[in-house]
Order: structure tokens, then C-alpha cells, then sequence
């Protein structure tokens, strides 16, 4: 969704683009938050008829507190720590070491600087630190298997509870919390009756959003994969439409430098271009380092002005070389 809106319009939308992290990450944590305050489960876990429960509570007897009831406070937070934040500083990592691999392979730095040393230091020691933190999970998963863990994930553990199934009671719990209150007294107020009505309508919408949270999901996975690059390239096979127009420059000056006259120039150095580089969302061609910076700071093709990131740089090679 955000490549839709991002290309179509890139001067109002651009902005989902270069914060889409964030953005998910905030809603994700709503999300989240919402379910584990009164289904005591993440989305995806009460889709599955499971919920959390605090490590050393319940054995199964039915002294368990009941899913209705949410998780307490401080294993709420936990929870949220573990579901939405972690996620997102992985991710984050992830894209760093992507960009200082990338820096590195180019010589963005000067050898001798010290900051290349640091990165340099810590691009040799985040494989092991990364296979450490996969292999913890994957004995995690083990031990599970066999019988000598209470949960499969051990971000479970730190949170400080263990996933179950719902039990009859839960569910019947949350359907009687979903209903509200299904008697009206022979004489009432029209305070109460108007705060009745408007719980029953926000039950019945909450209801509607899980729903269609989860039609949701499903709607976006289909999207990601009509946009998808394949699948783009798969439509062009089949449709043999004619090549488009260039893209109309932008009328602002950051958008829109005027492009050289010799096509072997860099359009922001205006220079010979050295390490040519193609921009895959726009197509001009730049100096490796000049689009590597502008691209790094912006977020944005200088040209045309359509979003881009760093993996969208495409190294150009000639025969001769």
C-alpha cells in the first residue's frame, strides 16, 4: 500500500514512505495493546484461540485467570516490549548493516577515519552475534518439541508468560463481554440507557474491526504481491502496452534540477560520471557517491522526486570494464 500511494503521489505520500516503520510500528502497538488488555492475547494469538497467562498461575484446573480479564499491567508491557518494539530495532538493524555493508564495499568513508573502523569491527561480529540470537531460538523451539520447555519462544520467557489454549469459561466470557448487558431494568435513566447503547455499539464495532482486521491482513498480502516486482514483470509479458513517457519533472527546485545536455554527466556533480549508478525507481543514472548521499539524506529520486531508498541503487558496468 504504501508503494501505491508513495508512486502515485510522492509530493503528499512520500511521507509513508520514508516513515512506514514508524507509522506500522505505532499502529502495531495499538493493536497490540488493545488485544492484551482484553483478550489477554496478541492479534494473531486470539485468531488462533490462544492466550497469555502468567508463568506459575493456572495448571490447567481452572484457576486460571480468564482471558476476558487482560493481562496484568506490568506483563502487558512486557508483552508490547517483546511483540512491537523488538521487531522494530531488529529491523532497523538490519537496514544499518545493509547500508554499512554497502558503504564499505564502496569506500564511502576515508580508510583511515575511524568511524570506518568501528563499522568495521562491528560488521565482523554481528554474524556471530546474529547466529547466537537464531540459535537460542531455534533450541528454544527444540526443547519445546520434546516436552522440556512450557513455551516455544524464549521472548516468551523474559515476558514472564506462557501461551495456552482457550478454555470453554474463556470463551464464554468474552462473548458474554462482547454482548454488554442483555437485561434493562423496568426503570432507568436516559444516562445509563445512552452509556448502554454506546457500549453495545463500540462492542459491536470492536467486533467489526477484528473482523475486518483480519479480511485486512489478507487484502494487504494480496496487494504486496499484485505490486510486486515479479508479478509486474509477469503483466508485462502478458499485456504488451507501449513504453510510457518520461516523468514530468517537479516544479520545485529541490525536485527538479535542470538535467545536463551530455547524457555522460551526472546531473548533481555535473561532472563526468564515475561508478554509474541507475536509480530503479526513476531510471536517471549518477555518480554512485552523488546518488548514494542524496539518496541517504532524502529519500527521494532528485529528478523526479519519487521515493526511494538505498536498495533501489542499481550499479551500471560497460562492456569495457
Amino acid at each position: 500500500m504504501k508503494k501505491v500511494f508513495a508512486e502515485s503521489n510522492p509530493a503528499r505520500y512520500g511521507i509513508l514512505w520514508r516513515w512506514f516503520d514508524e507509522i506500522y510500528t505505532l499502529l502495531d502497538l495499538f493493536l497490540q495493546q488493545h488485544y492484551l488488555s482484553k483478550v489477554s492475547a496478541s492479534f494473531s494469538e486470539n485468531f488462533y484461540g490462544l492466550k497469555r497467562v502468567v508463568l506459575g498461575t493456572g495448571n490447567g484446573d481452572g484457576t486460571q485467570r480468564l482471558a476476558s480479564a487482560g493481562l496484568p499491567r506490568v506483563y502487558c508491557w512486557k508483552s508490547l516490549l517483546f511483540l512491537v518494539l523488538l521487531p522494530y530495532l531488529r529491523a532497523k538493524l538490519e537496514k544499518l548493516v545493509s547500508r554499512l555493508r554497502e558503504e564499505d564495499e564502496y569506500s564511502i568513508h576515508p580508510p583511515s577515519s575511524s568511524w570506518k573502523k568501528f563499522y568495521k569491527a562491528f560488521l565482523a561480529a554481528y554474524p556471530f552475534v546474529n547466529m547466537a540470537w537464531e540459535g537460542w531460538i531455534l533450541s528454544q523451539q527444540l526443547s519445546y518439541i520434546l516436552g522440556t520447555a512450557r513455551h516455544h519462544s524464549p521472548l516468551l520467557g523474559l515476558a514472564g508468560v506462557r501461551l495456552v489454549r482457550l478454555t470453554q469459561e474463556d470463551l464464554l466470557a468474552l462473548e458474554e463481554k462482547g454482548d454488554g448487558e442483555t437485561t434493562v431494568q423496568p426503570i432507568v435513566s436516559i444516562h445509563k440507557r445512552l452509556k448502554s447503547a454506546f457500549k453495545k455499539a463500540a462492542g459491536g464495532a470492536a467486533i467489526s474491526i477484528s473482523t475486518g482486521l483480519s479480511v485486512g491482513v489478507f487484502f494487504l498480502q494480496f496487494l504486496d504481491w499484485w505490486y510486486s516486482s515479479e508479478n509486474q514483470e509477469t503483466l508485462k509479458s502478458l499485456m504488451a502496452l507501449p513504453t510510457p513517457p518520461a516523468p514530468a519533472h517537479f516544479t520545485q527546485d529541490t525536485y527538479s534540477p535542470l538535467l545536463p545536455k551530455l547524457k555522460t554527466v551526472c546531473p548533481l556533480c555535473r561532472k563526468i560520471r564515475v561508478n554509474d549508478t541507475a536509480l530503479a525507481t526513476s531510471g536517471y543514472v549518477f555518480c554512485y557517491r552523488c546518488a548514494y548521499f542524496y539518496v541517504k539524506h532524502h529519500q527521494r529520486c532528485p529528478v523526479t522526486g519519487y521515493p526511494t531508498e538505498m536498495q533501489h541503487l542499481i550499479k551500471l558496468y560497460s562492456p569495457e570494464s
